[in-house]
């Protein structure tokens, strides 16, 4: 089964990225997009929705709290997101000037500049 990659924000105003489950209305697989001030702008965290309690990306939220649906998600963070949630490195031409910083909490990347465009 082919899932899409979704860029969602809940009514609770947590931004999300899961795999559509457009049968179920489900999002699944889901990780939560947590901001981070640091001295050189901003940073995004990729993080298990049920963090510091569940370790593993494997959250199901039903598409009924989902607010808004962005168009478009950055092709950097789906892979990003790709790696994350299969523990697997995808090959691509280019990652631009992302660089994730792992732990066992998540991953810690600057993709600030992909949610200007």
């Amino acid at each position: 089964m082919a899932y899409e990659i979704k860029l969602v924000k809940l009514v609770s105003g947590d931004m999300l990225i899961g795999k559509a489950d457009v049968e179920e209305g489900m999002l699944t697989d889901v990780a939560v997009l947590q901001t981070v001030p640091t001295q050189q702008g901003v940073q995004m965290m990729l993080l298990p929705f049920g963090y510091p309690f569940e370790q593993d990306f494997d959250a199901k939220i039903s598409t009924a709290h989902v607010i808004y649906e962005y168009k478009e998600c950055p092709e950097d963070l789906k892979t990003k997101y790709l790696e994350a949630t299969s523990n697997l490195t995808v090959s691509t031409g280019g990652l631009g000037n992302l660089d994730l910083q792992g732990g066992a909490g998540g991953n810690v990347t600057d993709i600030s500049q992909l949610l200007k465009k």
